[in-house]
């Protein structure tokens, strides 16, 4: 295994469970590829401040995730606070749904939006049944602002643009109609809870892959190599040579440019099948998310928002999609983390417009920067069309990172099943 990120160790956890031995080589130093924990120095304690390399949430439709949580001793009931979906801004404004069974539950949401008209609830409403009678389906080349052509503009900034963003991490625009859809039918409509968000309470190192390491030592039938670049793949007759160490199979959990990296070097000359796989996932264009974490004052030891997620109205120089409130998540004294998704700013002049934006919109004004991340290739670029690798290369070589082909974006929930879907595929 290469790559301990959350489809590497979803794809390690698996088989294990299978009884087979497995060797985790890791770059870093900590599991966790792009959900993982990060420590910076706190000026108000001793001890280094706990965050996150991103301020991540799941949803309740993430059964995979739930499972492997479970299997390696991480309870979901305490590790996530499970919440109705709410898109609701520090006015009050927006969408929040109730504790019901779907379909009642976006249409009493629906019905009950504060600062949408009837005729804006209506639009929504009957868009939202034309796209339940298609099945979710459209054209491959339908961007989501195709299928939401026509809808009036409050319901595209303040419902359709926040989803879009926070699921696929692109503009409604440039985003694929086709993944918007399955990502509404299997989280709306995919069954009672199926939309909950469940933010975590716990760093995301923790919440799996630190656990998964753990899980697998504990049984004896792993070897965990972290802060271990592979250098070289190569053929070894039926099997495969990790620098010179023999294995039967490799699964490649790293990256995509990574990966199509030592695909390509471990490809002859005349072996097309490789190359075409390394040129395909070399041609994944990538978008970054910021997470701008602040400190309000010398902080505070009570809840800062309503709601410990809430939604802000971002613009070009307001580029905070959502705001977190981790004192209500970690008991993180103060700390807010602003959320920018589709980032593609200035890193100086991010800080400057989120203290703006804080001001403006939930009237804050004293703040202390305490970290600012921005992950350039935080998730692919979901486009309308996109070809994605395919999770086989070759016989005993397979690729399970969230941007192989596969029906979701660059979700956790995409990687690990990718990841298991990689382990069944050795196991068999």
């Amino acid at each position: 295994m290469i790559g301990a990120g959350w489809a590497g160790m979803a794809a390690a956890v698996g088989v294990a469970e299978a009884g087979h031995q497995v060797t985790v080589f890791e770059a870093a130093r900590t599991p966790g590829g792009r959900a993982r924990a990060v420590q910076v120095d706190d000026a108000l304690s001793s001890k280094p401040l706990v965050l996150d390399n991103g301020q991540h949430i799941l949803i309740g439709a993430y059964a995979e995730c739930l499972r492997l949580m479970r299997k390696v001793g991480v309870d979901p009931d305490k590790a996530l606070l499970r919440t109705p979906l709410a898109l609701v801004f520090p006015d009050g404004g927006g969408l929040q749904l109730p504790d019901a069974a779907p379909p009642f539950d976006a249409l009493l949401g629906i019905a009950r939006a504060r600062g949408w008209s009837a005729r804006e609830k209506l639009a929504l409403l009957m868009r939202a049944a034309k796209w339940r009678l298609q099945g979710f389906r459209c054209s491959a080349s339908a961007s989501v602002a195709d299928l939401c052509a026509g809808l009036p503009k409050r319901l595209m900034d303040e419902f359709i643009d926040p989803l879009c963003v926070s699921a696929l991490n692109t503009l409604a625009v440039d985003s694929s109609g086709q993944v918007f859809l399955r990502v509404l039918r299997d989280s709306l409509f995919s069954g009672r809870g199926g939309s909950n968000l469940l933010l975590p309470r716990m760093n995301m190192g923790a919440l799996f892959p630190q656990a998964a390491c753990s899980w697998l030592l504990a049984r004896g039938s792993a070897d965990v190599q972290l802060g271990r670049r592979v250098r070289v793949l190569q053929r070894d007759g039926a099997g495969w040579l990790v620098d010179g160490q023999p294995f039967d199979a490799v699964l490649l959990a790293t990256p995509s440019a990574e990966t199509a990296r030592l695909v390509a070097s471990a490809a002859t000359p005349d072996d097309h099948a490789m190359r075409d796989w390394a040129a395909c996932a070399q041609a994944l264009q990538f978008g970054a998310i910021a997470t701008v974490y602040l400190r309000v004052g010398t902080g505070r030891d009570q809840p800062l928002l309503t709601h410990p997620m809430t939604a802000l109205r971002s613009s070009a120089t307001r580029p905070a999609q959502f705001v977190f409130d981790r004192f209500q998540l970690y008991g993180d004294s103060g700390v807010l983390a602003f959320v920018v998704s589709a980032f593609d700013g200035e890193r100086d002049a991010l800080l400057q417009q989120v203290m703006l934006q804080a001001a403006e919109q939930l009237g804050l004004h004293d703040l202390e920067h305490i970290q600012t991340v921005v992950e350039k290739r935080a998730t692919f670029a979901c486009t309308p069309g996109l070809k994605r690798p395919a999770m086989r290369i070759a016989p005993g070589l397979l690729a399970c990172g969230d941007y192989v082909d596969g029906p979701y974006p660059a979700t956790l929930e995409g990687a690990v099943l990718n990841g298991s879907a990689a382990a069944a595929s050795i196991r068999n």
